[in-house]
């Protein structure tokens, strides 16, 4: 009897803010790399806000999801999501 040989080494789950850090670093890259070849941002943003709610929906489902955006009107006038960059 055969086993898959594995290359990499197992490695244990990184917690969650660590995640979520690497995942915003890695759609960063792909967000830099798209606009550096001419995808316009407004066309990223919605293509990313429709695979992000797919993803959610598959995994939470649509009541869960549709409770969870709810929230998303207030906290986007109150600057949650605003970033300010200051430039010296």
């Amino acid at each position: 009897m055969s086993h898959p040989v594995s290359y990499a080494p197992e490695r244990a789950p990184l917690p969650d803010h660590e995640q979520k850090q690497a995942a915003l670093s890695y759609l960063n890259e792909a967000w830099a790399e798209a606009r550096h070849e001419g995808v316009d941002g407004d066309c990223l943003a919605q293509a990313s806000l429709f695979a992000a709610f797919a993803e959610l929906v598959g995994t939470y489902g649509e009541d869960a999801v549709a409770k969870f955006v709810e929230g998303f009107p207030g906290r986007i006038r109150n600057g949650e999501f605003s970033v300010d960059i200051s430039r010296q």
